[in-house]
């Protein structure tokens, strides 16, 4: 049975926040993102965890990714990568202190040359099950070349149908009209959250499945799947279980996707300005607790 993403449904997941409290409470977020060709999406999805209440972000990415995300906002913390010859993130890459981070988001305009698909396929192996993991973009795609495994069942794959195609090899045309069902395998298959997102984004664990409803066409547009993946792993690195977070997620999205526009109108919405206002979203839910 499919059900919709509501108030009442979403009432108490928003992470709680004492007032005696330090960064580390909030959690840690290793944002794996950026290459030569798409430097906005590190910065779209490291801002955006911040912004949903993470702690600590820190974006791990090649050098020319860094200096123009620094030079965008002092809020991040960096951690500078090898890369090769095209400006991508180079297969020699050891993370130090990888099992510090409870949050890993990865694929957020990585690309998908040979090198990243090694640096990926070593990296997820060292994911432990007391991380969550957010994949996204080109995440997903690397994983349907390598053909393996998700390492943790806290992670969440956010692909659009294009993505999932891949990742199922099933046409888009079939997975648009069936998309609660594919969501559902797909969630089944990987033994993961899917967020399948587009118009009425579905969020399924393989056994519930819901549809959200908030959103609109200012969304539709590039960046904004990258701020979807910092929400929620903002919202993972607070504490909040990894289906709840899926699913408050990509309402709050939806929400500061609808919040903006009634301002800036649906044409005139960027991907920032869903950043921006994330946080009046964030209060709508609060005043309705």
């Amino acid at each position: 049975m499919v059900e919709y993403i509501n108030k009442k449904l979403i009432a108490g997941m928003t992470p709680k926040r004492p007032q005696n409290s330090h960064k580390m409470m909030f959690g840690k977020v290793l944002n794996i993102a950026g290459s030569a060709n798409y430097r906005g999406a590190a910065f779209l999805s490291s801002l955006s965890a911040l912004r949903s209440g993470a702690g600590y972000v820190t974006l791990a990415s090649v050098k020319d990714v860094i200096n123009a995300v620094s030079y965008m906002t002092p809020d991040i913390v960096f951690l500078t990568l090898n890369e090769n010859e095209n400006g991508n993130i180079s297969a020699d890459n050891n993370i130090k202190n990888f099992d510090l981070f409870n949050v890993i988001s990865l694929g957020c305009g990585i690309s998908t040359d040979d090198s990243v698909k090694t640096f990926l396929n070593d990296l997820l192996s060292k994911v432990s099950s007391k991380q969550s993991l957010v994949i996204d973009a080109d995440g997903i795609n690397l994983i349907s070349s390598l053909k393996c495994s998700i390492p943790s069942k806290k992670t969440i794959i956010t692909p659009h149908p294009k993505e999932l195609s891949r990742l199922l090899n099933v046409n888009v045309e079939e997975i648009n009209l069936n998309r609660e069902k594919y969501a559902r395998i797909t969630a089944q298959a990987y033994d993961c959250i899917t967020v399948l997102k587009g118009h009425k984004t579905i969020v399924s664990n393989g056994e519930k499945t819901y549809v959200n409803k908030t959103g609109n066409s200012a969304l539709a547009k590039a960046g904004t799947g990258d701020v979807l993946t910092g929400v929620i792993a903002g919202l993972l690195a607070q504490g909040a279980e990894p289906f709840e977070a899926a699913i408050l997620g990509v309402y709050l999205h939806g929400l500061a996707g609808d919040i903006a526009s009634s301002y800036l109108t649906q044409y005139g919405v960027l991907a920032s300005d869903v950043i921006d206002y994330l946080p009046f979203a964030i209060n709508q839910v609060l005043l309705s607790e």
